[in-house]
């Protein structure tokens, strides 16, 4: 059982180490990091270059905001452009880390580029 479960969150690590040397956020163009879990979302813009996170938003802060299915990430999505709106940030790479780019995370990108956030 533990090899199995060592196995798994080493095959993770290397997802997201894959799709991480492709994806670097910087100054003129940050990294919008996302992070699912059953439960909740999480969205995060970082600067790679100055180790920074400009924006920030979850399921977890905003009590209004409950789960992590599709309704929730259009919410999320949107609420994360509008705070990127006012930070003066309009484009973005998108590091969907070791998730597939489906579901849950494309609506969290569709309603972010609906808002206006470019990727």
């Amino acid at each position: 059982m533990e090899s199995r479960l060592k196995k798994r969150n080493l095959q993770r690590s290397r997802r997201v180490l894959r799709v991480r040397k492709k994806v670097r956020g910087s100054s003129e163009k940050p990294r919008m990091s996302v992070y699912k879990s059953n439960k909740n979302l999480s969205v995060q813009i970082i600067d790679d270059e100055k180790s920074v996170t400009l924006v920030s938003a979850s399921t977890f802060q905003d009590k209004s905001l409950q789960g992590s299915n599709k309704e929730t990430a259009k919410k999320l999505g949107a609420i994360v452009a509008e705070l990127a709106k006012k930070q003066n940030i309009t484009t973005v790479v998108f590091d969907r880390g070791y998730n597939k780019f489906h579901g849950v995370l494309a609506e969290l990108a569709n309603a972010a580029r609906e808002s206006g956030l470019q990727f």
